[in-house]
């Protein structure tokens, strides 16, 4: 049986090789149909695509199978001088017939699909874009939006900056609010304690809170003279 070529574009499938029409697939990427795609969530040529090999695998594989039948056949007809390899040569003639008439059929098939089944017409607004029909605008209309997203986009990052500016001084007011309240509880406090020594007014409970501070900061700088002296000594 002939050895095929690396580079001769043949489907195999088993021990089947067969030609595939290599123009009649390049000329399915010829218009890319995206409105299409984005009704079906894919090109409608991917879908006639799939539709061309999954038929060509089940040609391949029913030849396949009618080949391995007449092969068991011929083993049990004695004498017979059929060899395997004839019957391959001719298994491949009736794929490579029958393909030729499928491609026959399939690209005039491909073209009622794409034309008439898997194409939305030029008058129909898919629902994402039924705003186009109520507020058309044109390319100056257009180019005019967009400059205003992008300013308002702008904008919006602008805002977001400041918000983050501003949350971070709200947190740091928070922080000295509450200082300020530890400050206001230390001079109720303060207060309380005067009021305990018999002074009312506040101004008079601090000063004698700072005359006491002197007075234990007279007697700290006296212990610690005395134990230098004692440690002199």
């Amino acid at each position: 049986m002939e050895i095929l070529p690396s580079h001769s574009p043949l489907y195999r499938r088993g021990f089947l090789a067969v030609e595939i029409n290599t123009a009649e697939v390049a000329e399915m990427s010829v218009d890319p149909m995206a409105y299409e795609a984005q009704f079906f969530g894919f090109t409608p040529q991917t879908c006639m695509l799939r539709v061309y090999i999954a038929f060509q695998d089940y040609l391949f594989e029913v030849t396949q199978a009618v080949e391995q039948v007449i092969l068991k056949k011929l083993d049990g007809i004695p004498g017979c001088e059929i060899s395997p390899v004839q019957i391959r040569k001719c298994t491949e003639k009736f794929l490579g017939f029958m393909k030729g008439r499928f491609d026959s059929l399939f690209g005039k098939m491909e073209q009622l699909f794409l034309q008439l089944v898997l194409r939305i017409p030029p008058n129909v607004l898919l629902p994402e874009d039924k705003a186009q029909e109520t507020h058309p605008c044109g390319e100056k209309e257009f180019q005019l939006l967009q400059r205003e997203i992008e300013e308002l986009q702008e904008r919006y990052k602008t805002e977001a900056r400041a918000q983050q500016a501003l949350l971070a001084e709200l947190e740091e007011q928070k922080i000295v609010q509450a200082k300020l309240r530890r400050t206001l509880a230390l001079f109720d406090e303060l207060e309380n304690a005067g009021r305990d020594q018999g002074t009312s007014d506040f101004r008079e409970s601090l000063a004698f809170l700072v005359q006491n501070s002197r007075k234990l900061q007279n007697i700290r700088d006296s212990v610690e003279r005395e134990g230098k002296r004692l440690k002199v000594s």
